[in-house]
């Protein structure tokens, strides 16, 4: 298998066209899609024509994928909640927002309902922003949600990144919570060098 990147409890790997079964069961997830569509399954045909592509894409800026299918490493076995080795947790993004450009990248997750709460998403978010700053050449990184998603809004704050704004955008389609607006958070290679300074070198919460 094809690591990108390693975690504690995860590893992250490049998407296949045989991840298809799992991503349709994380769309078609209510809990998954409540802050992307409403609740609303995704079919099948629309992730594998319009969804899978861009997981698949590489950014030339980058030098990779944008997207990471998260797996489990079935680690701490005696910890009952443990995800079985090879589980498919989800998947992260840590895409550029110009195709030829690292410097400004995206960071965003989507993760199983079962995992949440074991901080599984923080995990992978302070691993990627460290690649991103230590080996990707990325500049700023940053991420946005529903201003009422505030379980995604925790994990932005636990990363690092701080708030910006709120923001109101012409969405196709109204959701529950979307006329409170979108947040915008970010962090600067700046900032987090100065932060890791502090704390001795190690990578900063």
């Amino acid at each position: 298998m094809d690591i990108f990147l390693e975690t504690e409890r995860m590893v992250l790997r490049p998407f296949t066209p045989d991840d298809v079964d799992r991503l349709v069961e994380l769309y078609g997830d209510p809990e998954v899609m409540r802050y992307i569509n409403g609740g609303r399954p995704t079919p099948r045909d629309t992730i594998r024509t319009r969804h899978l592509p861009r997981l698949l894409h590489r950014h030339p800026g980058l030098g990779t994928f944008g997207y990471w299918a998260a797996e489990a490493k079935g680690t701490g076995a005696e910890d009952a909640r443990a995800e079985d080795a090879g589980a498919f947790l989800g998947w992260f993004e840590f895409r550029p927002l110009e195709d030829d450009s690292p410097a400004v990248v995206e960071l965003g997750y989507r993760l199983r309902a079962a995992t949440w709460g074991r901080g599984y998403a923080t995990e992978g978010a302070r691993a990627l922003i460290h690649k991103g700053f230590t080996e990707l050449g990325v500049q700023r990184v940053t991420a946005n949600t529903m201003t009422v998603n505030a379980a995604s809004r925790r994990v932005m704050e636990k990363s690092g990144l701080t708030f910006v704004r709120t923001y109101f955008g012409d969405w196709p389609e109204v959701i529950d919570g979307s006329e409170h607006g979108e947040v915008e958070y970010d962090l600067t290679r700046e900032a987090w060098e100065r932060r890791r300074a502090t704390s001795g070198g190690a990578s900063p919460a």
